[in-house]
């Protein structure tokens, strides 16, 4: 059960552009927005950093989320594994891959700069945060200083994501449930609180 009751699109239509452009991107209105709509400067705020993390910059966009996916794994937020699982299939990236991203390091379907980047967020999502220095010195081997600070972008914004998500008990919506129930439940993914 939700900790705080989302409000309804209908309630907050001084924050619709907003909902608008989630919808656009993602396909639904996320739960955990209509829960951030009860304080109306932070919708705006998050959504603004948000955008500009996940579809701003130079690196792809299915990358994106699967870093994403990786920090949300290390710290088991199973609300946001959902919603980045399901973003990397709508950012094109195979099912397969998505499948495969918990064996980053031996799978054949990852290059070296990706596993750089997937090894930087499943050892940064951990608390404490795992990263060490020959992680960022693999990781500048493969992406720009621009790209590197996207990268910490990505994992900074689903800190953020994962506590939020999980300490609100933030209920899973249709679209990225089923895309886990049929993705990840072989890794042992279930939507947990957040059913």
């Amino acid at each position: 059960m939700t900790a705080i009751n989302p409000l309804t699109p209908q309630q907050i239509p001084e924050l619709q552009p907003v909902l608008e452009m989630a919808e656009a991107s993602m396909g639904f209105v996320p739960t955990s927005l209509l829960t951030m709509a009860h304080w109306p400067e932070l919708l705006p705020a998050f959504a603004g950093l948000a955008g500009t993390v996940l579809n701003g910059g130079e690196l792809d966009r299915g990358l994106k989320q699967l870093i994403a996916l990786l920090t949300s794994h290390a710290a088991g937020c199973r609300y946001c594994q959902a919603h980045t699982s399901h973003s990397a299939y709508r950012s094109d990236v195979a099912p397969e891959k998505i499948g495969a991203v918990f064996e980053y390091e031996s799978s054949p379907l990852f290059s070296d700069a990706e596993r750089a980047a997937l090894r930087v967020a499943a050892h940064a999502g951990m608390v404490p945060n795992g990263v060490e220095s020959s992680d960022m010195v693999s990781l500048r081997e493969h992406f720009s200083e621009k790209q590197c600070v996207e990268i910490v972008a990505v994992i900074s914004l689903f800190g953020f994501l994962n506590r939020w998500n999980d300490t609100m008990a933030t209920t899973l919506e249709d679209q990225p449930l089923d895309f886990a129930r049929s993705q990840l439940t072989d890794i042992g993914w279930t939507p947990g609180k957040h059913s």
